[in-house]
Order: structure tokens, then sequence, then C-alpha cells
């Protein structure tokens, strides 16, 4: 027995996919100042959906919620079932503090007060 699926039962079948992977991922991706959701992510890129969102390029910052994830160097790397996936040239990943150019010892005191 085999069993075939219409192009039409297959293209509604993606778009309910597409739909759940867009309303159940916080992930994000922001070009400028427009943000786009991000259908999935994995080691080294992620997939964003081809009609919604324009073609990207260049550095872009990844979110999940409001959370900075890391700023990336992408390329596209295909286009297929609906999704452009992207490929990471580079990620850096997000810091809460600016990075210093001196070592910090870890019994540092915090600050030192002014001598009399």
């Amino acid at each position: 027995m085999s069993t075939y699926i219409s192009m039409a039962v297959q293209d509604a079948l993606h778009q309910a996919h597409t739909s759940k992977m867009k309303h159940k991922n916080r992930l994000r991706v922001q070009i400028d100042d427009k943000f786009f959701p991000v259908l999935h992510m994995w080691n080294d890129g992620f997939a964003v959906e081809a009609i919604t969102v324009p073609q990207l390029r260049g550095l872009v910052d990844l979110y999940e919620g409001s959370r900075h994830l890391s700023q990336c160097l992408i390329v596209a790397a295909n286009e297929e079932y609906g999704e452009v996936r992207y490929d990471f040239k580079r990620s850096t990943a997000a810091t809460e503090q600016p990075p210093v150019d001196f070592y910090r010892a870890p019994d540092a005191p915090a600050g030192l007060l002014p001598g009399q």
C-alpha cells in the first residue's frame, strides 16, 4: 500500500507547522530597528519565514524575548519549504557587562575610599 498526499495538503500541513513554530518560539532577530520571528535555531545558524522576512545579510542581533543572546554575522544558506536558512560566519555571545582591557583580581575591592 502506498500513501500519496497532494501538494495542497502538504502545503497546508507546512503552513500549520510554520504558524505553530512562530507562536511557540520566543526567538527573534533584529536588523536595524525591525524584529522578525525566528522559526528555529541550531548551533551554526537559524531559519526565518521566507514570505514575511526580507532578505537579511550582514550583522544582526538575536534575542530570546527581551534577553539579548548574541550578535551574529550571517550569510544566506538556502531556501526550502518556505524557510530561509542562514549560517553564522561569526557569533559573539552578548554579555551583561562591557569587556575590560585589564586583569581584575577576584579578591579586588569593589572601590576605594579617598585618603584624608
